[in-house]
């Protein structure tokens, strides 16, 4: 088997309309109709939703879990709830789960920090791709072995993308990254947020 992995030259929301694209096709190709998709202010679900349209395509978004945006500072959840009830009418769903590789100091284990900085090894996006696939089947949006596209980002909009068969936190070992269809070839390490704010 040959496919084609599409490598952008920079991180970040500049390469969301060709994301966008890749996985449209792809998910049309392959039978693929649930896109999971990591949106933290609304304006990549937003532009996802509107891409979307009139196909059988429907989204779960994940956006940050309530609490965190205030641990650095940076005021409450930044997620619109308006648009929370925009996506839920249009047949999307919004879950603001517990975001899973941010809980080392749950009982002060540490295992979650050191999974994020391994899968970090490949870019910020496929951390989160990961986390939001589990975070998703932890809410009952996705079905163990449920086939979907993880669509995230570095910073803000969307620059990967991967196909995988989604598990729950307690089964990770179940969860599949069958394929890259996209990331970025360059990234910088992300700053912790407390210096970004």
């Amino acid at each position: 088997m040959e496919e084609k992995i599409v490598y952008f030259e920079r991180a970040g929301a500049e390469n969301t309309a060709a994301v966008i694209a890749l996985v449209k096709a792809h998910a049309a190709g392959n039978g693929i109709d649930k896109i999971v998709l990591a949106s933290t202010r609304g304006e990549t679900a937003k532009t996802f939703a509107e891409a979307v349209r009139g196909t059988k395509i429907r989204l779960v978004v994940i956006p940050w879990q309530y609490g965190f945006a205030e641990l650095y500072e940076q005021g409450p959840q930044p997620f619109p709830e308006e648009l929370v009830d925009q996506l839920r009418q249009s047949g999307h769903r919004v879950h603001f789960g517990t975001m899973l590789f941010h809980s080392d100091n749950l009982y002060g284990n540490k295992t979650p920090g050191a999974l994020a900085n391994v899968l970090r090894v490949f870019g910020q996006g496929i951390k989160v791709c990961v986390e939001i696939l589990m975070m998703a089947a932890d809410g009952g949006c996705l079905s163990k072995g449920e086939k979907v596209i993880a669509v995230a980002g570095t910073r803000s909009g969307a620059d990967t993308a991967v196909v995988a068969t989604a598990a729950p936190s307690v089964a990770l070992a179940d969860l599949r990254v069958h394929k890259i269809l996209c990331k970025p070839e360059n990234w910088e390490r992300a700053q912790p947020r407390s210096q970004t704010a």
